[in-house]
């Protein structure tokens, strides 16, 4: 069992002094307990803090409706970041909250975003192949062909050398289209369109994987419960 300053610590309620002032003020219980000792070992799921549990103990999955205009990454300078967003308290986890594949600033939707690298691991790899669908618009008027090039695994992004497993493409208005791929390259949907002549104007992801957006509104985000990281 861990000490409870460290497990405290760890799920980014304040350091370990300030966890020793939590106990100090009897604000934390063990197994219906008022805890004396900040280095008392405990069990996570039988600590209350202000008589509340304590969240997500085991690791964090969460799922959030991105909206235009912020960035994935933990860097300074680079704009309003999706993690704004986001309780500060998970920022303080250790390890610190991260997304689960990157949406660019002009890219809306579905984002992953977890505490746990082996789900990372599991979402990115090359090797997980994990369905994604984005709805796309474009500039101009869509060829029908373009359903063929995207399925034939031919399609080749400037710059690389292996062509693009294959994709379906479901064309649903003149200038909107949905694209469903099993990877996820360094802006793999806008590419793939500018290698054919078309310019993205708008993108959204609506599903990743098993989950889907639903009625989750831009901005918002919901926890999820964790699949088995093992």
């Amino acid at each position: 069992m861990p000490r409870l300053d460290q497990l405290l610590s760890s799920l980014g309620y304040g350091s370990r002094k300030e966890v020793a002032d939590f106990v100090k003020k009897g604000r934390v219980l063990w197994r219906g307990e008022v805890v004396k000792r900040p280095d008392q070992k405990v069990e996570a799921s039988d600590v209350r803090l202000d008589d509340e549990p304590l969240e997500a103990p085991d690791g964090l999955l969460v799922m959030l409706n991105k909206p235009l205009g912020h960035v994935c990454t933990h860097s300074d300078g680079e704009g309003t970041t999706v993690y704004e967003l986001l309780p500060p308290r998970w920022m303080a986890r250790k390890p610190a909250i991260t997304s689960i594949g990157r949406l660019d600033k002009d890219t809306s939707g579905l984002l992953l975003i977890t505490d746990l690298g082996p789900l990372v691991h599991r979402y990115t790899s090359p090797k997980a192949e994990v369905e994604k669908i984005y709805e796309v618009t474009v500039d101009r008027e869509l060829d029908p062909a373009l359903i063929t090039t995207f399925a034939s695994g031919s399609v080749l992004l400037r710059g690389e050398d292996k062509p693009c497993l294959p994709a379906q493409l479901e064309i649903t208005g003149p200038l909107t289209a949905r694209l469903t791929l099993m990877e996820g390259r360094y802006h793999q949907v806008r590419r793939m369109f500018a290698s054919q002549g078309w310019h993205v104007e708008k993108l959204h992801r609506s599903r990743f994987g098993d989950y889907r957006l639903g009625d989750l509104a831009p901005g918002e985000w919901r926890v999820l419960e964790l699949p088995d990281v093992k």
